[in-house]
């Protein structure tokens, strides 16, 4: 089996995007499971809020279902880029794919960058993705 970690935030055209890259693994169905993680900024919002919840949760759960990939859900709180690679870690995943979002360089310096900090931090591969993709 291949474990891939999808890392959502609340867009669900980034999700979208990342279900369409998962799905794109040769021979999904057969050989490909999905753990679909929602880093919460608190403890008490990831307590009381399942994954599913969220409109982002629920299309990838939906979409790689119908896809025919094995999907589990599982949330988290505190620091994304933290909670993203302890969790990669943990489930010992082949590849976390995230949803890429476009920034200036001034834009990503003063926000930071999800995807920068996963990719540089991680020992895992690390795709991501672009927007306007589907599962289709």
């Amino acid at each position: 089996m291949y474990h891939v970690l999808l890392p959502l935030d609340d867009s669900e055209e980034r999700t979208r995007a990342q279900v369409a890259a998962t799905v794109a693994l040769p021979h999904a169905e057969e050989s490909v499971t999905a753990t679909v993680l929602h880093v919460f900024r608190d403890e008490e919002t990831a307590e009381k809020t399942a994954v599913e919840q969220t409109s982002a949760g629920k299309v990838a759960m939906k979409e790689l279902r119908e896809a025919g990939v094995t999907a589990n859900a599982r949330s988290g709180h505190g620091d994304p880029e933290r909670q993203i690679i302890a969790v990669a870690e943990e489930l010992d995943v082949d590849m976390i794919v995230l949803g890429g979002r476009k920034r200036s360089p001034l834009g990503a310096l003063v926000f930071g960058s999800v995807s920068q900090a996963v990719i540089l931090d991680s020992e895992r591969p690390v795709a991501v993705t672009g927007r306007g993709a589907s599962a289709e």
